[in-house]
């Protein structure tokens, strides 16, 4: 029996969408289970690849602190292939509107001027995350394959990673799969 592709995942700066759309593969995630080993997800409550690395590192998010710019490398250091998985990680999505807005006035509104904070103040501790402009993941570490959607569909990201499980590179045209 050969052995298993190794697939790590994780998220950044994002909702999650695009997990939930990985999930929403249904009974197709057997077939692909069959083939591959998650080996560290969210999904599986598994935070990082080992060091030894993967086959496949996926990240979905995009990179807007400290924190997550050390999960970008991390992954991209420890992944032969690594995925862009939806709009913010292909683009930066949502996440780069708070890129209009100085970091420190959005942590002051934050944390200070919200209606519902009193006597607040900005949390500051070297054990803290710093807070960066938003950026596509590309922007950090190098991307081999981008799945771009809000989030993508469940039939493109099982295409993709079906693709990579045979032994192939998938073929992607511009922000759509090419299914030909």
């Amino acid at each position: 029996m050969a052995a298993k592709i190794k697939i790590a995942s994780d998220w950044l700066a994002g909702c999650a969408g695009c997990h939930m759309s990985f999930l929403d593969i249904d009974e197709r995630i057997v077939n692909l289970i069959e083939k591959a080993d998650l080996t560290a997800t969210p999904i599986t409550d598994l935070k990082h690849p080992s060091p030894e690395g993967v086959d496949v590192g996926i990240l979905e998010g995009a990179v807007n602190n400290s924190t997550t710019e050390h999960v970008a490398r991390q992954m991209r250091e420890r992944s032969r292939i690594l995925i862009a998985l939806g709009d913010c990680a292909v683009f930066g999505g949502i996440v780069t509107m708070r890129n209009f807005v100085h970091t420190d006035d959005a942590l002051r509104r934050a944390y200070i001027e919200t209606e519902s904070t009193v006597n607040g103040r900005i949390p500051r501790h070297e054990d803290l995350a710093v807070m960066q402009n938003a950026r596509a993941i590309d922007q950090v570490v190098p991307v081999d394959i981008y799945i771009p959607g809000c989030p993508p569909s469940a039939d493109a990201i099982y295409y993709v990673l079906s693709e990579l499980l045979a032994g192939r590179m998938p073929v992607l045209q511009g922000k759509f799969l090419d299914w030909h």
